[in-house]
């Protein structure tokens, strides 16, 4: 059988487990666990019930009891919720500390991970030309590197899904990216840069959007999409109805039972709280409790600041108005005793009300509806009605006939008495001429309050008498407002000792003077002041029994004072029970009376009840409703503890909603958290401490939390730790401190870690400034305290070995990107057995990401890492040591004097060079170690190869004409002209070397030509040599071409051949180079003067036909004797002339020949020169030889018409006149004029027109 005492006993402690469920001990401040679920009263009986069954398995018993201890758990923690909310609740309902701020920064919608992929879409549909938006070939080329370099980017995609990514960001990044792009083209006329960035601006946010805007939110905006603007109280309501999962129901259960929109009761539960708060200071000071500190002198201080806060608070209250547009009582702020919660009424410091402290206002609204049971008057007549407020203004109705005596008129009146005296009275019009007044038919006198009805209502009129109006009624309705500051009003017995000495009913008005004055005043009729008043600071109010000595009243409650005390009496309970309500929300008393009935309910066996806590306990088996949470004390909780479950679910439903808010909490979030702070005591490091908390873990777990908000409530922190006073608190206590420098190694190790991995906690700048405010965290951090600056060494040790990690973090994650490292060992020997080919494409590929990676450092992050340069140049040496090993082990693994290396070097290379800090730098120097043999090798073959090619393409030369010169030449020069581009291509960037390479290529190419030109030379000279000296001769184009080839050589030195050196060996240099110079003049002048020598040699053949015409001769004799005889039968045709024209043509054609084939004009007018100038002096010393005799006629004719058509080509070919009217020339002329004159005179038609005179009118 079970003991009797059980039930009891177990009930007893069901109802201590059920006070601890949502009770902490307001001792020592620190949090506590939330206590263990109550036990069940009849857990013996089931535990007998199990003994007599059979034994589940242990596996089903630790199911149901983990099971049963998780919803436990749940239930606990709701129930802590739903306290919580009440707190919040009022704290919304009436601030009288907090605003919300209006100068916190904006934050931008957040992009998900479904609108990053429509993004890609987008932009992915625009570069395949999908999309109606016009643009240019730059404009695309930046959109395809935006997109593939940071669209496609899986840091972007991280960075998203932590929610630290806004529309913004991207757009920012383009931003970045067109400029760089913009700046580097050239300047167009008309079109200035700014334009063509926001035109391309213009197109990206018309690609951004697409069809559809997708940022665009539906016109009803979600409570999260306005969360960054002001809130209204609904609003905030609703938020935190989110943030601590509280139902709809719920919210409403408790805004009505905590009379929410009651702005009196929301007032006086502040001021019990605060007196609460005041006694427990007084508590701890007594029993001397304090929490931990870190001196034992901050006790005392403690107690201090509890009062000071409280008396704070006092004033912030104080200050507010009474009522939103009522009258404000500006009285002086009430002095409190700092061992009472309460005012003493002995205080010699206490302000004391006088009677016109406490004068109302009131507005009455009196409406006249009609008059009924008027037969007195006939049904014709006027009538009208007068209203008056007793020692006010009277007004008048409108007129009406006797027989309708329906007006519905209202009069406005204000008065200042709290019982006015209404007068309505009826009128009819006089007819008698000698009437004065209109005859008064009936009136009415009432007497409204503010408690009167408010609806219109029939009254008995008062007639004159002998009226015949007996049953005279009016209906008319009476409305008394009531002031914001008249919490109540009333008719009620009272006795007091100091005053209403006398038991009487009185009106009684309790009015509110300001937020800490309250006053119970009586009036009487038609007075605006108070009879008798009593200030309410320091009464107690509570329920008592009937006093059988006392006559009138039936429901009795006192008002009781130390040296005094008021009794009261009401005539029914209601209007008791609301008496009691008001006052006590006047007092501020800590004790919530109770009416005997309940008391009696909620300890039946008539114990002693513990009446502040009572309403706990009011019922066991409404556990989970709404009154034990709105009776709680708030004083008897833990508000710390409180404070950070608040917190954290806050910032987790802020970092849940539609805005990159990077941890920072919206304006209505910091309004209501501030207030809960000020309100129930929450210490500011506390607050910190448990924010910084929440933003380190949340960041640890990949959310972006802005380091700048880390940085300030750490220094907040640190502040106060150190005795700086941030918020006036110079407490600090063991925790705090403890908690600080626990926090401080967590954030120190979070600020390291984000710097080695800058890249990826920071992609590409984002967020904007915060790899620099981290940095600038760090060094704060490292501060032994606040007031010692930390040696900048050791920040930029702390730093350098960051980023010594951020090397080896930055190039293992693009190994694995490129798939170069795997971890497999499947992976490793497939690498292994890859074809040297393989290894060099895929290290090439690594260089390009590696170079990639070194631009977007400098690019996005140089700017955070101004303060130390050489770190991120040291950081790029590591990362590039770590891809060397790659490099070398690729680079040895190709075959000997295998060339396809030089493209890894180039790139690396002209990476490297611009770059201030890389340039000859560890790696460079280790790249150029590497490349040196290689490239003189390369050298020494190429220059074998190209002397072998010279001597084989000679000896096989065909000449024909190819290009500038021949097909070997062809391939001479530009084998030459590409090794040269080769290497200057690759950009050697340590001088020596590279002016070696640089000279010795000019000296190989002055070899090579010089070689060349020699080998032409001897060639052109055989190839003449085959030649005829006849007028047949057409000079062969092979000769041209070896002229040309020549000529080339000539033009390619200037090139191939000239050093641009120092003076220490310019003059040894141009000395060597002129030899080339002179050796290719030399040669072409031979190479003239050989072709010149042919060519006149065919006219030297001519003049030795013509010599057979000399006179004296036999051959002479006997062509003149035949010429003669047979001119006297037949036309014998002239004689010479086919030898003359066969010349000219000779001539012409290989002018023709020349000046179409040889490339040089320069040389052409030289071989003309030389050409024209030996035919003259051929022809003259031809003549000189005959200076004694007399030419045959023949010879004169063939002669002047090759010197005419001679003079009259080269002039055209464009000898000079110099060199054409040479002496040589103007001494042929001369003879041959001479014997043209003796021919005239001996033979008059002998020439046969053919004249010297006329030469130059000749034609052909």
């Amino acid at each position: 059988m079970l003991d009797p005492s059980s039930s009891e006993e177990e009930s007893d402690e069901l109802l201590e487990e059920e006070r601890r469920d949502v009770l902490v001990a307001a001792g020592g401040g620190s949090p506590r666990s939330l206590p263990p679920p109550p036990r069940d009263p009849r857990g013996r009986e089931a535990g007998a019930a199990r003994a007599a069954s059979p034994s589940p398995s242990p596996s089903v018993l630790s199911e149901g009891r983990e099971e049963q201890e998780r919803l436990q758990r749940e239930e606990r923690e709701k129930r802590l919720r739903l306290q919580l909310y009440v707190f919040i609740a009022r704290c919304i309902a009436h601030p009288f500390n907090a605003k919300q701020p209006t100068d916190m920064a904006r934050r931008q919608q957040k992009l998900n991970k479904q609108q990053l992929q429509i993004l890609k879409e987008r932009f992915q549909a625009f570069l395949n030309g999908e999309t109606q938006i016009m643009a240019d070939e730059a404009f695309c080329n930046a959109v395809r590197s935006y997109y593939e370099v940071f669209l496609k980017s899986d840091r972007v995609a991280r960075m998203v899904h932590s929610g630290g990514c806004s529309a913004n960001d991207f757009r920012e990044v383009f931003k970045k990216n067109i400029e760089k792009r913009v700046r580097s083209l050239p300047e167009i006329d008309g079109l200035s840069k700014e334009t063509v960035l926001s035109s391309w601006l213009a197109k990206y946010d018309a690609i951004y959007r697409g069809e559809e805007d997708f940022c665009k939110q539906p016109n009803r905006m979600a409570l999260s999409a306005v969360s960054e603007l002001i809130l209204s109280k609904e609003q905030l309501y609703e938020m935190f109805q989110q943030i601590l999962g509280i139902k709809k129901l719920e919210h409403q259960l408790i805004y009505n039972a905590c009379q929410l929109d009651n702005g009196d009761e929301q007032a006086a539960q502040i001021r019990r709280e605060l007196d609460g708060r005041l006694q427990l200071a007084e508590q701890m000071a007594r029993e001397r409790k304090f929490p931990k500190f870190v001196t034992r002198e901050m006790e005392n201080m403690y107690i201090e600041e509890l009062r000071s806060s409280v008396n704070l608070l006092m004033a912030n209250l104080e200050s507010l108005p009474v009522s939103k547009g009522g009258p404000e009582f500006k009285l002086q702020k009430l002095k409190r005793s700092q061992n009472s919660a309460f005012l003493d009424i002995g205080d010699e410091n206490e302000v004391q009300l006088s009677k016109s402290d406490v004068v109302l206002s009131f507005t009455l609204e009196i409406v006249i509806m009609e008059v009924q049971g008027l037969k007195s008057v006939a049904p014709n007549r006027i009538v009208y009605c007068t209203m008056e407020v007793e020692g006010g203004e009277k007004l008048q109705t409108d007129q009406a006939e006797a027989s309708r005596p329906q007006w519905g008129t209202q009069g406005d009146f204000t008065t200042t008495h709290p019982r006015p005296v209404v007068k309505v009275k009826l009128f009819t019009e006089s007819t008698g001429v000698l009437a004065l007044e209109d005859k008064e038919l009936g009136r009415v006198v009432l007497y409204p309050t503010s408690n009167s009805p408010k609806s219109p209502d029939l009254h008995k009129m008062i007639v004159p008498k002998n009226s015949q109006d007996s049953d005279l009624k009016i209906k008319l309705a009476v409305r008394m407002d009531k002031p914001p500051h008249m919490k109540h009003c009333g008719y009620l017995y009272a006795l007091g000792q100091k005053v209403w000495k006398r038991w009487k009913k009185r009106y009684f008005v309790l009015v509110q003077v300001s937020q800490y004055t309250f006053a119970m005043c009586s009036y009487r009729e038609k007075k605006s002041e108070p009879q008798e008043l009593m200030q309410l600071e320091g009464y107690t109010v509570d329920y008592t029994a009937p006093h059988t000595g006392l006559q009138g009243g039936r429901m009795f409650f006192n008002a009781v004072k130390e040296g005094d005390t008021v009794i009261f009496a009401s005539d029914d309970e209601q209007d008791r029970i609301l008496w009691v309500q008001a006052m006590y929300r006047a007092t501020g008393q800590s004790y919530k009376p109770v009416p005997a009935s309940q008391a009696q309910k909620m300890n039946p066996k008539g114990g002693n009840v513990d009446t502040d806590t009572f309403p706990l306990y009011t019922d066991r088996g409404q556990k989970h409703g709404m009154d034990e949470f709105i009776s709680a004390n708030p004083c008897k909780f833990d508000h710390a503890s409180l404070f950070r479950l608040l917190q954290r679910q806050t910032l987790d439903h802020r970092l849940n909603d539609s805005y990159s808010c990077l941890g920072w909490f919206s304006p209505g979030q910091v309004f209501v958290l501030d207030e809960y702070c000020a309100r129930y005591g929450v210490r500011g490091c506390h607050r910190h401490l448990c924010y910084l908390n929440e933003l380190i873990e949340h960041s640890e777990n990949g959310s972006v939390i802005d380091p700048t908000l880390l940085h300030y409530s750490f220094a907040f922190c640190a502040s106060h730790v150190h005795g700086n006073r941030p918020d006036g608190i110079g407490t600090v206590s063991v925790d705090e401190k403890e908690r600080f420098e626990e926090i401080k190694d967590r954030l120190s190790s979070l600020l390291e870690n984000q710097i080695s991995h800058f890249r990826y906690c920071f992609p590409f700048g984002r967020p904007e400034g915060a790899l620099k405010a981290t940095l600038s965290l760090l060094e704060r951090v490292l501060m032994k305290d606040i007031a010692t600056p930390i040696p900048a060494e050791e920040v930029k040790k702390v730093v350098r070995i960051c980023l010594e990690k951020a090397a080896l973090i930055n190039y293992t994650r693009l190994t694995e990107y490129a798939k170069i490292e795997a971890t497999a060992e499947k992976d490793s020997e497939t690498m292994n057995q890859a074809t040297p080919a393989r290894k060099l494409e895929e290290v090439l590929h690594l260089a390009e990401l590696c170079i990639e990676v070194l631009q977007q450092n400098e690019e996005h992050h140089s700017e955070a890492f101004a303060w130390w340069p050489e770190l991120l140049a040291e950081h790029a040496e590591k990362f590039l040591s770590l891809y060397s090993v790659d490099m070398d082990s690729a680079l040895e693994a190709q075959p000997q004097d295998s060339w396809d290396s030089f493209p890894l070097f180039q790139l690396l290379n002209n990476a490297l060079r611009n770059d201030t800090f890389l340039c000859n730098g560890k790696f460079h120097k280790h790249l150029q170690e590497i490349f040196v043999p290689m490239v003189i090798r390369y050298i020494d073959l190429m220059e074998s190869s190209i002397a072998q090619s010279i001597h084989r393409g000679l000896e096989q030369e065909s000449w024909q004409p190819v290009n500038n010169g021949s097909a070997t030449s062809e391939d001479l020069f530009w084998k030459l002209d590409a090794l040269q581009m080769f290497v200057f291509d690759l950009h050697w960037p340590e001088p020596e070397f590279a002016h070696h390479l640089e000279q010795r290529l000019k000296l190989m190419a002055t070899d090579m030509i010089e070689a060349c030109v020699k080998r032409t030379r001897i060639a052109f000279e055989l190839k003449l040599q085959k030649t005829n000296k006849s007028t047949d001769l057409r000079i062969p184009s092979s000769l041209c071409t070896m002229f040309n080839v020549l000529v080339d050589a000539k033009k390619q030195t200037a090139k191939l051949c000239i050093l641009d050196g120092g003076q220490e060996f310019a003059s040894q240099w141009q000395q060597y180079h002129s030899k080339i110079d002179d050796l290719i003049e030399e040669t072409v002048k031979e190479i003239i003067s050989l072709l010149v020598s042919k060519v006149v040699s065919v006219l030297e053949g001519v003049l030795s036909k013509l010599s057979r015409y000399d006179e004296g001769t036999f051959f002479s004799s006997l062509v003149s004797f035949t010429v003669k005889a047979a001119a006297k039968y037949v036309d014998v045709p002239k004689p010479g002339m086919d030898l003359a024209d066969t010349y000219i043509m000779f001539v012409r054609q290989n002018q023709d020949i020349l000046r179409e084939k040889v490339n040089e004009e320069m040389y052409i007018e030289k071989l003309f020169d030389q050409w024209y100038s030996s035919s003259m002096k051929v022809i003259c010393m031809w003549l000189a030889d005959r200076l004694d005799l007399q030419l045959h006629i023949y010879q004169l004719k063939t002669l002047i018409k090759i010197v005419k058509k001679t003079y009259r080509d080269f002039r055209l070919q464009g000898v000079l006149e110099g060199t054409l009217n040479s002496k040589t020339y103007d001494t042929v002329h001369s003879r041959l004029t001479v014997e043209e004159a003796t021919v005239s005179v001996t033979d008059a038609g002998g020439l046969q027109g053919i004249t010297m005179k006329d030469s130059d009118e000749e034609e052909g």
